[in-house]
C-alpha cells in the first residue's frame, strides 16, 4: 500500500493503524478493548459520587441515617471491583502495547533495510548518507513514541470525553453548554498553536537529518579535516547546521511549551464558571434540564465539577500529545517515504545456470560444474543455452546521468574473452561510467551493450552481475572474520578456496601473521589493517568469485610500489583467461594491456595497445610521457 499524498496527515495515520492492524490482527484489537473499557471505568467515579451524596440529601431531608452506611459500603464495593477490573486491564493493554510497539518498530526496520537492499545506486548516490541513517534512528524514535503513548493516550482520553460528556447531558444540560463553549475555546486555540508548531516539527526532523549527515561525513574525513588544517572551518559550518536544528526546533518547541499553561487556566476558569453558574440555579430555583429528569441539587453541582475538571484535563491532555503525534507523522513520512521509493527494475528473463556439455550440447544440471550459460527462453516457447564465455561489446552508448548532461557520447568498444581492456583518461572522462553500466548500475539511454551477444538489458540483473567480478578503489570490508570477509565474493566457497585464493593475489603471508589468522576479526571497515592489505582482502574477494570478466577500477591505487609488485604477480594469474577492464591513473599498470581505449568528455579519441598509441604521439602519449617524467 501506497499513500497516495504521503504529505496527508489523515492517510499517513491511517496507512500506520492499518499496518499495525495487519501485524498484530488479535492483540491490536484486544488493546483497544482494555483501553476503551479502562477509560470508561475511569469515567463512573462521578456516579457513584452523585448517588452517594443524593443518598446523603435523602437521609438528611427524612432523618432516616439507619440504612445509610450498609448503601453506602454497597457503592464502594462496587467501586472497588470496578477499580480492579480497571487496573487488569490497564496492565493487559501496557504489556500488549509494548509488544506492540516494538515489533512495530522491528518490523518497520525490517522492511525499511529490504526496501533499501532493492534500491538503485543512484539513490544512494544522491542521498545524504547521514539522512539514510537517520530514518532508523530518530524517525524510528519518534514513531515509538507516537505508537506507544500518545495513540493509548488519544484514545484513553477520546474514550473519557464521550463518556463524561454524556454523563454530563445525562444530568444537567445547562451545565453541559457552559463546558461545550469552554471546550469549542481550548480546541479553537489547541488547533492555531498545535498548527504552528507541526510544521517547525517536521523541519526540525529534517534538520536533525541534516546535522547528523554531516556529523557522519566530519567523522569519515578526520584525517583529511586534520591534514589540512580545517578544524575551524569544520566548527563554523556545523554551528551553521546546528544553527538553523536549533531554529526549527525552538520554534516548534516554544509553540508547544506555551500550549499547555493556557489550557490548563481555561479549564481552571471554566471550573470557577461551571461552580458559579451552578450555584445560580440553585440559588434561583430553577428547574433542572436533563435527560434524568433529576431536580437540581448539591449530588448534581459537585459531581458536575469533578467531571468539568476531568473533561478539561483530558482535552489537555490530548494538546500534550499534538507535539508526539506531528513529530510521529513527520518521521512515519520520511519512513514511508523511503518504503515507498521505487525499487530497482529488472525486466530480465535471461539467466545464468550451471551446464554440461555432452555431445557439443549444453545441458542445464544442479550440480556445480564450472561451465556456466546462459539461459535464454523465446516467445516460441523454445530455450537456447549460450557458453558463459565473457566476450562484452559496447555499440554506439549514449549515457547521461542528469537529463541535458551527456556523459559518454557514442562509445563503441569490444572485448574478447581473455583480453585485457585498459580505460585512460582525466577525471570525469567516464572511464568509470562504463563500467558501472556494464554492472548496469544505471542504463544507458542509447545503443547497446551485449554480454556473449545477448543485450544485458535482457540478463536478470543478479545473474549479470555474478557473471562480473569488480574491485573498487575504495575497499569496503564488513565487520566478521578476515574468511567471512572473502567468502562475500561467493557465499558457498569453502575455507580452502577462500585460502587459495588469497593466495593467488599474494594476501595469503600478511593474513597468517595476524593475530588470529584468517579467523581475525575486522572492524571499522578494517581499521585494525593498511590500505594495501585492505585491498588485498577485496582483490581476494574477487578472486573467489571466480567470474569471466573483471573490473579492476583503480585496484592498486591505494597500494605501495612493494606491495603492488606482490600484488601484481597475483593479479596477473587473476586475469589469466578472464576478460578484463583495467582502469588506472598509473599508466605503468596498463602497458600489458591488449587494447587501451583513451576517453575525453565521454569520448573515444584513441584506441590500440600501447606501442601503437606510443607511436601516435597523441594525448596517451602526452599523458605517458608526462606520468613518466613525473616519476
Amino acid at each position: 500500500m501506497k499513500t497516495k499524498n504521503p504529505r496527508n496527515k489523515k492517510l499517513i495515520i491511517l496507512r500506520l493503524l492499518k499496518d499495525i492492524l495487519g501485524f498484530y490482527p488479535v492483540m491490536f484489537p484486544a488493546v483497544i478493548l482494555c483501553i476503551i473499557f479502562n477509560a470508561t471505568i475511569s469515567s463512573l467515579p462521578a456516579v457513584f459520587m452523585q448517588n452517594v451524596i443524593a443518598l446523603v440529601e435523602s437521609s438528611w431531608q427524612t432523618g432516616d441515617w439507619g440504612a445509610i452506611g450498609g448503601r453506602i459500603l454497597g457503592f464502594v464495593a462496587i467501586l472497588v471491583v470496578f477499580y480492579v477490573l480497571s487496573l487488569t486491564s490497564g496492565v493487559a493493554y501496557n504489556q500488549m502495547m509494548a509488544v506492540i510497539t516494538q515489533g512495530t518498530l522491528k518490523k518497520f526496520r525490517i522492511k525499511m533495510f529490504n526496501r533499501m537492499q532493492t534500491l538503485p545506486v543512484k539513490y544512494v548516490d544522491t542521498n545524504n548518507h547521514g539522512d539514510i541513517m537517520s530514518y532508523y534512528t530518530n524517525d524510528i524514535d519518534t514513531l515509538r513514541q507516537m505508537i506507544s503513548q500518545s495513540f493509548p493516550q488519544l484514545l484513553v482520553s477520546g474514550v473519557t470525553v464521550i463518556t463524561v460528556f454524556s454523563i454530563m447531558m445525562y444530568y444537567c444540560i445547562w451545565l453541559t453548554l457552559v463546558v461545550i463553549v469552554g471546550i469549542a475555546v481550548m480546541l479553537f486555540i489547541t488547533k492555531k498553536v498545535g498548527g504552528g508548531s507541526a510544521k517547525y516539527f517536521i523541519r526540525q526532523q529534517k534538520s536533525l537529518g541534516h546535522l547528523e549527515g554531516f556529523v557522519e561525513e566530519m567523522m569519515i574525513g578526520q584525517k583529511v579535516i586534520k591534514v589540512f588544517c580545517h578544524e575551524e572551518e569544520s566548527k563554523a559550518d556545523f554551528d551553521k547546521v546546528n544553527e538553523a536544528l536549533f531554529s526549527d526546533a525552538r520554534a516548534a518547541n516554544q509553540y508547544a511549551n506555551v500550549l499547555g499553561p493556557i489550557l490548563n487556566n481555561i479549564g481552571n476558569v471554566l471550573y470557577v464558571i461551571v461552580a458559579i453558574t451552578g450555584g445560580i440555579l440553585l440559588i434561583s430555583g430553577a428547574p433542572n434540564l436533563s435527560i434524568s429528569g433529576l431536580a437540581m441539587g448539591i449530588s448534581i453541582v459537585v459531581p458536575f465539577l469533578n467531571m468539568t475538571k476531568q473533561f478539561a484535563g483530558n482535552i489537555n491532555q490530548v494538546s500534550h500529545q499534538i507535539n508526539a503525534i506531528v513529530m510521529g507523522i513527520a518521521g512515519a513520512q520520511r519512513i514511508y517515504g523511503l518504503v515507498d521509493e521505487e525499487p530497482e527494475q529488472d525486466n530480465g528473463y535471461v539467466s545464468l545456470v550451471n551446464v554440461r556439455e555432452e555431445g557439443g550440447r549444453l545441458i542445464e544440471c544442479n550440480e556445480r560444474t564450472g561451465i556456466w550459460a546462459w539461459k535464454h527462453p523465446h516467445g516460441d516457447g523454445t530455450v537456447t543455452y549460450t557458453k558463459l564465455t565473457g566476450d562484452v561489446r559496447l555499440f554506439n552508448v549514449d549515457f547521461e546521468y542528469e537529463p541535458g548532461k551527456t556523459v559518454l557520447h557514442d562509445v563503441s568498444l569490444y572485448a574478447k574473452p581473455g583480453q585485457k581492456v585498459a580505460f585512460v583518461g582525466a577525471t570525469g572522462a567516464g572511464k568509470t561510467t562504463i563500467t558501472n553500466l556494464l554492472n548496469r548500475f544505471y542504463d544507458i539511454a542509447d545503443g547497446k551493450i551485449r554480454y556473449d551477444g545477448i543485450n544485458i538489458n535482457k540478463i536478470r540483473k543478479p545473474d549479470l552481475r555474478r557473471a562480473i567480478g569488480m574491485v573498487l578503489q575504495d575497499v569496503n570490508l564488513f565487520t566478521g572474520t578476515v574468511l567471512d570477509n572473502i567468502r562475500y565474493g561467493k557465499l558457498d566457497a569453502t575455507d580452502d578456496e577462500c585460502i587459495a585464493a588469497a593466495k593467488l593475489v599474494g594476501a595469503h603471508d600478511f593474513i597468517c601473521r595476524l593475530p588470529d589468522g584468517y579467523n581475525t576479526m575486522i572492524t571499522e571497515n578494517g581499521a585494525n589493517l593498511s590500505q594495501g592489505q585492505r585491498q588485498l582482502i577485496s582483490i581476494a574477494r574477487a578472486a573467489v568469485a571466480d567470474p569471466p570478466v573483471m573490473i579492476l577500477d583503480e585496484a592498486t591505487s591505494s597500494i605501495d610500489t612493494r606491495t603492488e609488485a606482490i600484488v601484481q604477480s597475483g593479479m596477473d594469474a587473476l586475469m589469466k583467461g578472464r576478460t578484463v577492464f583495467v582502469i588506472a591513473h598509473r599508466l605503468s599498470t596498463v602497458k600489458n594491456a591488449d587494447v587501451i581505449i583513451v576517453l575525453d568528455h565521454g569520448r573515444i579519441i584513441e584506441r590500440g595497445n600501447h606501442e601503437e598509441l606510443i607511436a601516435k604521439k597523441g594525448q596517451y602519449y602526452q599523458l605517458y610521457t608526462g606520468a613518466f617524467e613525473l616519476e
